[in-house]
C-alpha cells in the first residue's frame, strides 16, 4: 500500500533566498523528516556565490573577485549561482520510494532536455558529465546530496544569467567549459515561466501525474503517483 506521504509532493517557489540560510535549510529539512513526511520540491534564485563541492579543487576556483565563495556538502567540483539561474531542489525521501541516486538524476536532466525540445532545440546529457549540453555548451548543472536516504541540493538551469562569472572558475571542474543559457538559445522566458514549465516533465520522470497539481498551504502539491 502506499502511503499518503509517497502520494503528495509539495512544490515551494521560494523566489529569490540568500544561499547559505537556504542550504542550512534543507539540512534542517532533511535531519527532521520522518517516514511520514511528506517529499518536496524548492524552486528559487540566489545572488551571486561560487560554491564547491565536498572533494573540490580550490586549484579550479581562478578568479572570484568581490562574489564570496561558499564551502558546502554537495558532491561536484566548482559551480556559480546567480540571478537569472532556476534552480530545482528536490527534497525526496528516495528509500521511501525506491529510488536511486542515478533515476533521480536522469529524472532532473531528462526535465531540461523535454523543456528544450518544447522550442525544438536538441539538448541531451553526457554519460562522463553530470548535467545538460546543447551543441557542447552546458545549459544546466546537477549536485546532489544524499543523507539518510534522502536527497537535497539539486540542479541549476541557466534561464537569463550573467555568464562572465563562470569564466572566473573551471566550471565543474572542466577547463574551457562553455556555458550557456535558455536567452542565448533563443528562448525568451524568465523565472517566473521556466520553473512551471519545466515542472511537469520533472514530476512525470519522478512517477507522478502532472494533471494532478492543486494548491497545498503556499505551494503546490502532485497528489497521485502513476
Amino acid at each position: 500500500m502506499i502511503s499518503v506521504a509517497q502520494q503528495v509532493i509539495a512544490i515551494r517557489d521560494l523566489g529569490r533566498q540568500d544561499y547559505v540560510p537556504l542550504w542550512q535549510a534543507m539540512q534542517r529539512f532533511t535531519d527532521s523528516r520522518t517516514e511520514t513526511t511528506c517529499d518536496e520540491i524548492w524552486f528559487t534564485e540566489h545572488p551571486p556565490v561560487f560554491t564547491l563541492g565536498l572533494n573540490a579543487s580550490e586549484e579550479h576556483l581562478l578568479a572570484p573577485g568581490d562574489i564570496p565563495v561558499v564551502q558546502i556538502d554537495r558532491g561536484g567540483q566548482v559551480t556559480f549561482h546567480g540571478p537569472g539561474q532556476l534552480m530545482i531542489y528536490p527534497l525526496l525521501d528516495l528509500r521511501r520510494s525506491a529510488m536511486g541516486v542515478r533515476t533521480l538524476v536522469t529524472a532532473l536532466e531528462q526535465s531540461v532536455v523535454d523543456l528544450a525540445a518544447e522550442f525544438d532545440i536538441v539538448a541531451a546529457s553526457r554519460a562522463d558529465a553530470p548535467g545538460v549540453y546543447v551543441a557542447g555548451e552546458k545549459l544546466a548543472s546537477v549536485g546532489l546530496r544524499i543523507r539518510r536516504g534522502c536527497s537535497f541540493h539539486g540542479m541549476a538551469l541557466n534561464v537569463d544569467i550573467d555568464l562572465e562569472p563562470f569564466s572566473r572558475i573551471n566550471p565543474c571542474g572542466y577547463r574551457e567549459l562553455a556555458m550557456t543559457d535558455l536567452k542565448r538559445l533563443g528562448i525568451n522566458t524568465d523565472l517566473d515561466e521556466a520553473g512551471p514549465r519545466l515542472l511537469p516533465h520533472f514530476l512525470r520522470h519522478l512517477g507522478f501525474s502532472d494533471a494532478e497539481l492543486v494548491r497545498k498551504g503556499g505551494g503546490l502539491a502532485a497528489a497521485t503517483r502513476d
